[in-house]
């Protein structure tokens, strides 16, 4: 597994914190030396690499993440991006999408979070970490081809606009009361297509993922998004993952928990 950090943010909150969650991911993942699924892990034979960014120049930050992301969807089989806030998504799956019309396959989009990140362009001037899927929808990802996963709020704007476009949600009850159902929803969407997974850590209750910027109550348990994550592993055709929003500085009071957590999720994802 190839593994990227990408330390891009430009969200409407505080997240110069995730900024730094990629590195404070993989120190934890060195820790990790088998995970539950009984795959050693040997940290020193991973492939590592880092999108050096200045988010003070968004369009050139923007520039660096598809150009990078593009080759590497290119060269690599699998790919785990760690970010940075949601923002980054919106490059690398402009990225995904174009590797997938030149190479003749299906983009497929699969998004965990507990937003619908569909405010549109007229509220910011700029891709930001609340608008990004909507600005990807909008620039040509087939929206049939999207699943959001656990989303449970949204303005009427935002749920106009998924209506209008027919995006598959999977709800954070459904989720909840059966969770093996939902799993097989998920790799039944993806089947046949080639697949991006998206994982803003927000998608969990804070209880169990407290250092985000945009806490909402009511989420998935760490143990259930670990499951969930163990799944997402197995799919076949899965070419990308990004993990995002975790922002390090809030987590200096929680002794680590949430970045922990991404380390355990990067980890069930080696197997």
């Amino acid at each position: 597994m190839y593994i990227v950090k990408v330390p891009g943010t430009n969200s409407l909150d505080n997240s110069e914190g995730c900024q730094k969650a990629g590195n404070a991911i993989l120190n934890e993942l060195k820790k990790i030396e088998v995970n539950e699924q009984g795959k050693l892990i040997n940290f020193d034979n991973l492939e590592l690499e880092e999108i050096h960014l200045d988010n003070k120049n968004l369009k050139l930050t923007n520039k660096l993440i598809y150009e990078n992301a593009f080759k590497d969807f290119q060269e690599k089989p699998k790919i785990i991006f760690l970010g940075g806030d949601h923002f980054i998504s919106y490059s690398l799956t402009r990225a995904f999408l174009d590797y997938c019309e030149n190479e003749g396959k299906k983009p497929c989009l699969i998004v965990f979070d507990a937003h619908a990140d569909c405010f549109s362009l007229k509220d910011s001037k700029e891709v930001n970490n609340r608008n990004w899927l909507r600005n990807l929808i909008e620039e040509g990802f087939p929206a049939e081809n999207i699943l959001l996963v656990g989303m449970r709020r949204y303005s009427k704007e935002e749920a106009q606009f998924l209506r209008e476009k027919g995006i598959r949600i999977v709800s954070i009850n459904q989720l909840r009361l059966d969770l093996e159902d939902s799993c097989d929803v998920l790799m039944e969407f993806s089947n046949g297509k080639e697949l991006y997974v998206s994982l803003d850590i927000d998608v969990l209750d804070p209880a169990f993922a407290p250092a985000t910027d945009l806490i909402e109550p009511g989420g998935l348990t760490s143990r259930e998004i670990v499951y969930l994550f163990q799944r997402v592993s197995k799919i076949k055709l899965l070419k990308a993952v990004d993990i995002v929003e975790i922002n390090i500085e809030k987590d200096k009071n929680y002794r680590d928990l949430t970045v922990k957590l991404g380390a355990k999720i990067v980890s069930e994802l080696l197997s």
